[in-house]
């Protein structure tokens, strides 16, 4: 029998970079609608329409590829918690959106790895060496190169960028933890499910919840779809080369929403932010290609 050739997944960057182009296009489309929703709904209604679209969608996946006997019962306590953090950063997101400029609001976004390096001695029992000190100490002076505090008032705006962040990290964190006992798909099933359930209660608590009307249901639909679509793009680039390829594409990010920024809502570029933005990827990339390379 002939032998079969097989192609190593790792070896098609060409392939990744596409799909990291989509899952570019698919977070700087949630940006713009996020911040267009803004005047017509709070972020816990957006929170709410973004589950239900992807509770829908989660199902109907789960269903057609016969997956549904994976969602169990089974650490429903480590879900909650991390569905909690996963829910509270993104609706710190969406804030930001409308308080500053979009390209900072990424920029500080991109802090999130950094967060999880700080954060994995305690949440995944990871070694904090000395290397990933000088990470973090870098990424953390482009934060400060982004505030700068001192020399502009700290905005509201920047906080909530800022604890987005966090909390990304922390659902990087018990997500990690949960992948050793649940499938992805029911990972993603109690994702939308209890963010459903906390959107509900949150945007209905005081008896007034606005309804999605023709003028606002595309943005909904936007920001209900880009995120699945935007992380099963990057997973799949992923798998399609290392991340040492992956994550200058995803940086694209920055660049691409300035320049939306500033065509669309008229924002300034500004050298702080670049400059910031610039030194926590160096930090990142550097931390990616040391975790990459073979140890003896």
């Amino acid at each position: 029998m002939t032998p079969v050739r097989i192609i190593p997944e790792a070896g098609r960057p060409g392939r990744a970079a596409l799909w990291m182009i989509g899952a570019v296009l698919s977070f700087s489309a949630m940006a713009v609608a996020g911040r267009e929703l803004a005047s017509d709904l709070d972020t816990f209604e957006m929170m709410t329409y973004r589950s239900l679209i992807g509770v829908g969608i989660v199902a109907a996946l789960a269903s057609l590829r016969g997956k549904l006997g994976e969602i169990d019962t089974r650490h429903l306590g480590r879900h909650a918690v991390r569905n909690i953090a996963h829910f509270a950063g993104q609706n710190l997101w969406l804030a930001s959106l409308s308080l500053i400029p979009l390209a900072q609001v990424f920029a500080l976004e991109f802090t999130s790895p950094l967060w999880v390096i700080l954060l994995a001695p305690l949440g995944l029992g990871e070694r904090f060496t000395f290397r990933r000190f000088v990470v973090v100490l870098c990424g953390f002076l482009g934060i400060l190169i982004i505030a700068q505090p001192g020399v502009t008032p700290v905005s509201l705006g920047t906080l909530t960028a800022a604890g987005a962040a966090v909390c990304f990290a922390l659902t990087g964190i018990f997500t990690k933890q949960l992948t050793r006992h649940a499938s992805v798909t029911c990972i993603l099933f109690y994702l939308t499910s209890m963010q459903l359930v906390f959107g509900l209660v949150c945007a209905g608590y005081d008896g007034d919840m606005a309804l999605p009307t023709v003028a606002t249901l595309p943005g909904i639909s936007v920001i209900g779809l880009g995120g699945l679509v935007a992380h099963f793009c990057i997973t799949t680039a992923m798998t399609l080369a290392p991340a040492t390829v992956v994550l200058p594409v995803d940086f694209a990010r920055l660049p691409v929403i300035a320049i939306v920024g500033m065509l669309v809502y008229g924002e300034a570029i500004s050298w702080s932010v670049l400059l910031g933005a610039l030194l926590i990827f160096g930090a990142n990339y550097v931390n990616v290609v040391a975790e990459a390379r073979p140890r003896r």
